[in-house]
């Protein structure tokens, strides 16, 4: 107990001693299994940006009733193309009849599909955005964090250039729905989406211009006339989604430009060209083609906040806070060196510790925005490699809690493999013995019996939390609890 005493006076921990198998195994056998806590050191560090990989797009803007800031979300999307597909998109071209006053093939119209997920704020909240064509694509050879602009880098195409650039007002609850409807739209049984018609006359990169909308002839679209044009005239262009960029459409931006009280998550965004033609037995058919934006391709968000307004909440030491989209982490200072102490040669088989929510300070806080429910814990030097790595939790050196709104908090059960490396990486960094929590998004893939984690995204949504903890915490500390299976 000598040892035991010593490691009790040191930790000013609570430990617990209990032999085990002293009965059954042979005398080098045995061991001993040894629990102790130890405080934990917890801050908020600012975060100015986050890596742009999010399954979902971003769309609108809120005021954040924690600091009074307004936060503005944009996206850029980019569109599939399935991999020699360039035989299957349209009919063949034999079976169109109907042509423009220029003697080529015309599309009835065009639209812009924004499939919304969910939202945030108000549904009738009338919001308006500008959908700008891009004149070059983006590079998918670069990592695109939330401050990436793509109008002030210079890859829009503006109306004077001759490229697409149309407002649109909107909400996400259409009120020219039935009741009834709106509620079918809401349950998850279809997505809510904002249309945006692009009918006019279009002029590609090329000058040529294609006609627009007849209100004589009740059709026609310059933009969808292009796509189809293009496809008969090139349809080595529509080969795969590097082709289809490169060539034919690099992509468009959706910026909010008016408007406050809304943020929509769009799940993908689609172009559908509509068209009709004849078959061989004389019937008219009409139909249409939907280009989607999907993970294959490059997305990014574009987010603008006020980061000087989260210095109150980052120099509040009374606790720590978990803030998104881009906004506040928590870190955390392991005291790897006291849980080692004269447990070097001892193996640790569990590691747990929990963050337990305080209630927000403002009440409109805790009504508008929600806390985090995914929570990722990695090395603080990790921060930006995990996620431009494309890494998933291994319980090795990344975990997932998710919140328990039972007992209102994020629990990691067993973390024993990330002290270890620790102490194995001490002093090889200044922050060797720290780690973040970082609010998270993770995308499944399912089978039958079981699911599994496939990708890691930063949060984008606008949640916070306050967690107990900091550097000038009044509460229980936050403890590490550890158990060491100690031979004797």
């Amino acid at each position: 107990m000598g040892i035991a005493g010593l490691t009790l006076a040191i930790s000013s921990c609570d430990e617990e001693t209990r032999t085990m198998g002293n009965t059954v195994t042979e005398p080098v056998d045995r061991f001993v299994v040894v629990t102790d806590t130890f405080p934990v050191v917890t801050r908020s560090i600012k975060t100015d940006s986050v890596l742009s990989t999010s399954v979902y797009s971003y769309l609108g803007r809120v005021k954040d009733p924690e600091t009074g800031s307004y936060i503005t979300s944009d996206y850029m999307t980019q569109f599939h193309i399935l991999e020699n597909s360039s035989t299957t998109l349209f009919p063949p071209k034999s079976y169109l009849h109907d042509f423009g006053d220029d003697g080529g093939i015309v599309a009835d119209s065009c639209e812009i599909k924004i499939m919304i997920n969910t939202y945030q704020g108000d549904s009738l909240t009338a919001m308006k955005l500008t959908m700008t064509e891009l004149k070059t694509p983006v590079p998918e050879n670069a990592q695109y964090y939330t401050d990436f602009d793509p109008e002030a880098e210079g890859y829009l195409r503006p109306a004077s250039e001759g490229g697409i650039c149309q407002n649109k007002v909107y909400s996400v609850s259409d009120l020219l729905l039935s009741d009834s409807l709106r509620g079918v739209y809401r349950s998850g049984k279809f997505y809510e989406y904002i249309s945006i018609p692009v009918n006019g006359a279009y002029t590609d990169k090329n000058g040529v211009t294609y006609e627009g909308y007849s209100s004589a002839k009740k059709r026609g679209s310059g933009y969808g006339t292009y796509l189809m044009r293009m496809y008969y005239d090139h349809p080595e262009y529509f080969k795969n989604s590097l082709a289809f960029k490169r060539n034919v459409c690099p992509g468009f931006y959706f910026k909010t430009t008016n408007g406050l009280g809304l943020m929509v998550e769009v799940a993908y965004t689609q172009i559908v060209v509509y068209y009709h033609y004849t078959t061989t037995s004389g019937k008219v058919v009409n139909d249409s083609h939907v280009f989607n934006a999907t993970e294959e391709v490059l997305q990014t968000t574009h987010i603008t906040n006020d980061k000087s307004s989260i210095d109150r909440l980052w120099q509040d030491n009374t606790c720590t806070y978990l803030k998104t989209p881009s906004g506040l982490f928590t870190e955390i200072d392991f005291p790897i060196d006291a849980i080692k102490l004269n447990h070097e040669k001892d193996s640790i088989t569990s590691a747990k510790i929990s963050f337990l929510r305080m209630n927000s300070l403002n009440e409109n806080s805790n009504i508008v925005l929600e806390e985090p429910t995914t929570l990722l814990l990695i090395e603080r030097d990790s921060l930006y490699t995990y996620f431009e790595k494309r890494k998933v939790p291994d319980n090795i050196s990344s975990y997932i809690a998710t919140y328990n709104s039972t007992y209102k908090t994020y629990t990691f059960n067993n973390i024993s493999s990330l002290i270890s490396t620790m102490y194995s990486k001490r002093n090889k960094s200044p922050r060797w013995n720290k780690a973040i929590l970082v609010p998270v998004q993770l995308e499944y893939i399912y089978s039958s019996s079981s699911s599994t984690v496939a990708g890691v995204a930063n949060e984008m949504n606008i949640n916070s939390v306050r967690l107990i903890g900091g550097t000038e915490n009044a509460h229980e500390p936050v403890r590490i609890s550890v158990i060491y299976n100690k031979n004797e």
